[in-house]
């Protein structure tokens, strides 16, 4: 896995002008959330929750092989929590997930870009309290779901709005 600027992850991915996508993630401490862009990099839409797998690594790399085949990925966007004042643990948390996942070899080739995920979880809850959700863990998954959907669309709306400044320049 290689980390590259969020533009240039959208760039490369434009300009091999072929099907791919890009997937979302919400790294937490027991899940990670995942959300799936459309083949025209516009849209976001919530996809599945990975167990987190501290104790192993491997599988969980494995399971993100089998999605990137399935579902012809291309891209990683990670959310990650940017504070100026200081470096957050929860931000140190993710960044050891990212390198553990790249120390397997099993993502080799797969692009990743960091993107700021400050509110979205935070902004998830308040969209997801008038549902009821009453069971603690169909309410947190939901919640990393579409968290990780605040992360991506963040990303494919900046990107989008970036490509079309540069054609209209």
């Amino acid at each position: 896995m290689r980390q590259v600027k969020a533009l240039q992850l959208f760039h490369d991915l434009v300009n091999k002008n072929e099907q791919a996508r890009l997937l979302g993630l919400d790294v937490g401490d027991k899940y990670v959330g995942l959300a799936l862009s459309d083949f025209h990099n516009k849209i976001a839409s919530p996809f599945s929750v990975l167990v987190r797998k501290k104790t192993n690594i491997e599988l969980m790399a494995s399971d993100f092989e089998t999605l990137i085949s399935s579902y012809s990925l291309k891209g990683f966007v990670v959310g990650l929590p940017f504070d100026r004042h200081r470096v957050s643990p929860d931000a140190a948390q993710v960044k050891v997930f990212i390198n553990a996942l790249s120390r397997t070899k099993k993502l080799q080739g797969m692009k990743y870009t960091y993107w700021n995920e400050c509110f979205t979880s935070k902004n998830v809850e308040l969209l997801l309290r008038p549902l009821n959700l009453n069971h603690p863990v169909h309410s947190k998954t939901m919640s990393d779901k579409f968290a990780a959907v605040g992360i991506l669309q963040g990303y494919l709306d900046y990107v989008n709005r970036k490509m079309k400044l540069v054609e209209t320049d």
